[in-house]
């Protein structure tokens, strides 16, 4: 099997060191994508300073063209991120804003370079809107040219109103624990067919 590699984005609003719950999942999806020959790497957006903006590189001072090659370097993007209000963290948007610029940026073949890449997406929160922010993220993703698997997502919500976070949890709960594996397994099942039948030249 062709080696794999994946690069996580954890758009936690919590700086290192302190723990955090969407570096946690992200870690899960991490080591359930290890089981399938996938190495992965990580980075916790909010410790660099990356700018607001929708070019490539925003000038002096940007982080985002560094952590940009890391994506480009991946056959498979983990999107982590929690829920605030409902809805993805700022960091998240900015995210999938700096990717927009990538819808004109094309390959030796003329296709988007994120063409041939697959996205998943990890979810935490103790409130309501798992799956608006999965819809939220998967669509940005794909619309920028990243391949979502089936059921290419996995996330925990807690008791709405309650101080209990992931990272709390004695264990995984055991459906949690399955759709990150499902998620896994299909990414890199995804990602291995698209390195040797990528998407045709237009």
């Amino acid at each position: 099997m062709a080696d794999l590699t994946a690069f996580a984005l954890i758009c936690s609003l919590t700086p290192s060191p302190e723990p955090s719950s969407s570096e946690l999942m992200a870690r899960h999806v991490l080591d359930e994508l290890a089981a399938h020959g996938v190495s992965g790497s990580s980075v916790r957006v909010v410790d660099h300073n990356v700018m607001p903006g929708v070019q490539v590189d925003m000038g002096a001072g940007d982080a985002w063209p560094g952590i940009r090659r890391k994506i480009l370097a991946a056959d498979i993007l983990v999107l982590a991120t929690p829920i605030w209000m409902g809805h993805p963290s700022s960091i998240t948007q900015r995210v999938l804003e700096r990717l927009d610029a990538d819808l004109a940026e094309t390959d030796d073949a003329g296709r988007p370079v994120m063409y041939g890449k697959v996205a998943v997406v990890a979810v935490v929160g103790n409130e309501d809107g798992a799956h608006k922010t999965v819809a939220d993220t998967q669509q940005g993703l794909n619309d920028v040219g990243f391949t979502i698997p089936a059921q290419g997502a996995t996330y925990w919500v807690g008791e709405a109103m309650q101080t209990v976070d992931y990272k709390d949890l004695d264990s995984v709960p055991e459906k949690v624990a399955a759709a990150t594996a499902g998620a896994a397994r299909n990414a890199a099942h995804l990602a291995r067919y698209l390195t040797s039948a990528p998407y045709p030249a237009g």
